[in-house]
Order: structure tokens, then sequence, then C-alpha cells
């Protein structure tokens, strides 16, 4: 009818870049770090769920995901801490 809105994309279809991602299959611990971690394991961990996201090709949407609606766990190569920080600098975006 005229003058109606479209309906919005389903979400599947919003998110289905995450059917890409080089983190797909690995264990989620990896990105999202139990409350009460080893801080040395943390370390460590974080380490290698970045550089799974370094190598995956769906990076740029993550960390814009990420920015925008995240605030736990690794999200395009970010952790919480530093999409806090990027957010209190006006950054919502990748650079």
């Amino acid at each position: 009818m005229p003058g109606e809105r479209p309906l919005p994309r389903p979400l599947l279809d919003v998110y289905e870049w995450q059917d890409r991602g080089a983190c797909r299959g690995e264990a989620a611990i990896l990105f999202f770090e139990p409350e009460l971690g080893h801080r040395a394991r943390g370390k460590e961990r974080e380490a290698l769920a970045k550089s799974i996201c370094r190598r995956c090709p769906v990076m740029a949407q993550c960390r814009a995901h990420g920015l925008l609606v995240e605030d736990h766990g690794i999200w395009g190569g970010l952790t919480a801490r530093e999409r806090v920080a990027m957010r209190g600098n006006g950054q919502r975006d990748i650079a």
C-alpha cells in the first residue's frame, strides 16, 4: 500500500556474517572469559582470541556489531574494556 513502510529485514539476514567468522567452531570460552578466571590465563586466552580475529574475513562487521551492542566478550578483536573506551571517545564504528 502507498505510504506504508517495509518491514525490517529478518534478524537472520542481519547477522548472517557470523556464519563466516573465523571463530566458528572455536570454544566460546576463548571469547567470553568466565568472571572468576585466572588473570594470566585470561591474557593468554585474550591473545589467542585476538589472533583468530586478525585472520577473520568478517572482522569489520563483527567489530561494528560489538561497538554498537555488545558489553561482554571479544568482538572484532576488541575486548569489552577496549570497546567501552572507544565508545567514550565517540567511536561507534570501525576506524
